[in-house]
């Protein structure tokens, strides 16, 4: 597994990563992870339950715990591990992590097979998209199997990384291109069981669990919660997370007079995830952009009712009688907003069903399961040759045609000295005492 986003860190990517090497593990493969360093004092070789050894490259993020592609400082690093570890399939994960594109990008020259799975959906018209959208294309081209979290994910993905695209001049470029498949989410159902306790029905409690960002939807809250507690007393937000729209939270809230109707929790852990979950009775979710929405399924596994956008890979998540939709318009969250409350007031929405529901819908053991064939199919396929993958390169445009294939060739260059430099048969594969374990 290659990502830059793993633990320490918290988040969607982070907590799949662990929960599919974990089950893969117990399924009887061996599972390493390769991921950045956690300054001060993260780097080298951890392990972690059960039995998952963690290497953190000595790279710095940039922002949003990603780090700055460089495409060559990583391939020594990725060669010895390749080599030491013995390993026969990479998989890497998300379109913002800079070292599983790299490692997508190294991998064919072991003869390693690769999958690609991505978690986000994107834009196609603003700056940022249409580049992180030039980098996925580039990575794809040399990628064997692509898995995504939801339908919609998928038809994103296949736009976004041109993985369907044909070519008159080269009709064989598009004969080997990857296989493209949904696997979603999943969550340990034990670690999210609603609370014993009857909930209080004088009180309705909304929780909000996200990162604070434009993205998630957060200016929608900030219209809609002073609307929702003008309409309804005994009506109680609990928001937690953190990020850059806290500071309009806490303004609306002071301009509002709703110190006591709003609760700003901050930054949450995820293992408190639950007992926040179960002080609630709606979990409300504003996102602009969603691919899967895991918060949206901890939160019905804990027996919470479920308000969200109508965005993405949300609708594949629940049955309809488990969810209430809004398009994200300020008047339409608050028309379903509610209509949640009068579900809840009147007791048509039971917490332990749901929970038994959810319960059912959604393993992690299945999805590794699942995950497995992908890897046994990608493994008996045909691999991509090199004159092939130059081929499939140079159809990615006039301009990042030619400047991706440079970077191939060089990297191919590169990978050509290190063989002379350090000969595998140099490497010691079990005892050698490696940069990785003595950072400098």
């Amino acid at each position: 597994m290659v990502s830059d986003f793993f633990h320490p860190n918290v988040g969607g990517v982070e907590n799949h990563i662990f929960m599919l090497s974990a089950n893969l593990i117990r399924r009887g493969h061996k599972v390493i992870v390769i991921t950045h360093s956690h300054p001060p004092d993260r780097v080298g070789i951890r392990w972690l339950l059960p039995s998952l050894k963690v290497y953190h490259i000595p790279f710095p993020t940039i922002a949003s715990s990603a780090t700055l592609p460089n495409y060559f400082t990583f391939l020594p690093y990725f060669r010895t591990i390749i080599v030491r570890e013995h390993i026969n399939l990479v998989h890497a994960h998300a379109s913002l992590s800079s070292l599983g594109q790299e490692a997508i990008l190294h991998s064919h020259f072991f003869g390693v097979r690769t999958v690609f799975t991505d978690h986000s959906l994107f834009g196609f018209e603003d700056a940022a998209s249409i580049l992180t959208n030039k980098l996925l294309a580039a990575a794809l081209k040399n990628v064997d199997a692509v898995i995504c979290v939801s339908h919609t994910g998928r038809e994103n993905t296949v736009l976004r990384g041109q993985l369907f695209e044909t070519s008159e001049d080269n009709p064989s470029v598009s004969a080997v291109r990857p296989s493209v498949y949904t696997i979603p989410n999943a969550l340990v159902a034990e670690q999210f069981t609603p609370s014993p306790q009857p909930r209080p029905t004088d009180t309705i409690n909304i929780v909000v669990l996200s990162r604070l960002a434009y993205r998630k939807g957060i200016d929608l809250l900030v219209a809609t919660a002073p609307r929702v507690c003008a309409a309804f007393p005994n009506v109680k937000f609990i928001v937690g997370g953190d990020g850059p729209k806290l500071n309009d939270l806490l303004q609306v809230r002071e301009r509002h007079l709703l110190q006591e109707r709003i609760e700003l929790l901050g930054s949450v852990r995820h293992r408190d995830v639950r007992d926040i979950l179960t002080r609630g009775s709606i979990f409300l979710n504003t996102s602009l952009t969603e691919s899967f929405g895991i918060a949206i399924l901890e939160a019905a596994c804990t027996g919470l009712y479920v308000v969200s956008t109508r965005v993405g890979g949300v609708p594949e998540i629940l049955p309809e009688d488990m969810i209430s939709f809004a398009y994200p318009d300020e008047d339409d969250v608050f028309r379903a907003v509610s209509e949640a409350i009068q579900i809840i007031s009147e007791g048509k929405h039971d917490p332990q069903e749901a929970h038994e529901r959810v319960k059912g819908f959604y393993d992690w053991m299945q999805v590794a399961e699942r995950t497995e064939r992908v890897y046994q199919g990608v493994i008996q396929s045909e691999q991509i040759d090199f004159c092939t993958r130059i081929q499939r390169t140079m159809s990615l445009g006039p301009f990042a045609g030619p400047i991706y294939t440079v970077i191939l060739l060089v990297d191919c260059l590169f990978f050509m000295i290190l063989e002379w430099l350090m000969p595998r048969g140099d490497l010691d594969h079990r005892y050698s005492r490696s940069l990785l374990e003595n950072p400098l």
